[in-house]
């Protein structure tokens, strides 16, 4: 069959990255699979799931602020914060008198408020102060991580009520629960494991980002915000009021990322969150997002969430010791970063 030849794919720029972001992402899993042998099942993949819930919210409004060329250094300070606000407003005997016992869905609300207003006073200080995104955010981290110390003098709010617990710990959504009512308690049916509430509200808010970042115009002139301030600015965006709506988002998820924690763990706690911002921006980075602006992608933030959470469970399970493992996990987000930036040398 002379002159017949197979149709050549051709991959975008961040498809490509999104792609080699997940053969990596298979790499890990085939060589913690080979060494042992507590890795590929279903509790221990369910379990990374739950413990890398926290770090794939954030990272996706990590991935917002990235594009446009920015940074948010305030996401693990709004975790803390908004986790405390929450509680403080639903626990019902720490703090009997001091507040009004508001329901659980309005507790959850105010507090995603507060990450939102979190979110936009470092946004205005940075699209309409024209202060730097680095050092916006900084402040904006210190002031929060006091404003969360303060509130309860550094102690912890503990004795939440289940039905606000039940968003981080239960299995509504479980394939495998079913409710006894001679027991009055969930049993699980063998066999059928079941899916925590926290992994699936996960997905459907990197869904519902993913989409808007994708798919929609606002999410089109974050990327150019991204690729070029001056052209998208003189092409008619609003770039001021697409920067301040990037770090909204970026304050909103690190409050539902503070709340899903604090359900998680049954208590707030002011430490919350220390530290988290450094691996969302590793996650974005390792799924393709660039430090300079104007690339990213939801889904590759999210394999890249994956990839941090998997290299830390696989560690634990090898036996490497934790203080390792941040070499290791160091190592790597630098060379993730260093073979893009070849492959993308070998393009021009």
């Amino acid at each position: 069959m002379a002159g017949f030849s197979l149709p050549k794919m051709h991959l975008s720029r961040t498809q490509q990255q999104i792609l080699s972001t997940f053969m990596y992402l298979i790499g890990l899993c085939i060589f913690f699979t080979i060494f042992s042998r507590y890795f590929l099942n279903v509790n221990n993949l369910l379990t990374v799931a739950q413990q890398t819930t926290v770090i794939a919210i954030i990272a996706m409004g990590q991935t917002y602020v990235l594009i446009t060329g920015g940074i948010d250094l305030s996401i693990g300070s709004n975790i803390a914060l908004c986790g405390m606000v929450t509680a403080m407003l639903i626990e019902h005997d720490q703090f009997v008198g001091i507040h009004p016992n508001l329901p659980v869905f309005v507790g959850v609300l105010l507090g995603l408020l507060t990450g939102v207003i979190a979110g936009a006073a470092s946004g205005s200080m940075i699209a309409f102060g024209r202060l730097p995104p680095f050092i916006a955010t900084l402040g904006t981290m210190t002031i929060v991580r006091g404003l969360a110390l303060a509130m309860t003098q550094g102690y912890p709010i503990t004795g939440l009520p289940k039905s606000f617990t039940d968003l981080g710990t239960g299995y509504n959504f479980g394939l495998g629960n079913v409710f006894d009512p001679n027991l009055g308690i969930d049993i699980v049916r063998p066999g059928i494991p079941k899916i925590p509430n926290i992994v699936v509200l996960m997905l459907i808010t990197v869904f519902i980002f993913g989409f808007v970042l994708q798919k929609t115009k606002w999410g089109r002139h974050v990327y150019a915000i991204g690729s070029n301030f001056e052209a998208a600015r003189l092409s008619g965006v609003n770039a001021k009021r697409t920067i301040l709506m990037a770090y909204m988002f970026s304050g909103f998820l690190a409050a539902l990322a503070g709340i899903l924690l604090a359900a998680r763990v049954y208590s707030a706690s002011p430490a919350a969150g220390d530290g988290y911002e450094l691996d969302a921006v590793a996650s974005s980075v390792i799924g393709g997002t660039s430090p300079m602006g104007g690339e990213g992608s939801g889904i590759g933030t999210f394999i890249g969430a994956f990839v941090i959470g998997i290299l830390r469970n696989g560690l634990n399970l090898i036996g490497v010791n934790p203080f390792a493992q941040k070499i290791v996990i160091g190592f790597v987000i630098i060379g993730s970063v260093f073979m893009d930036r070849i492959r993308n040398r070998e393009k021009v």
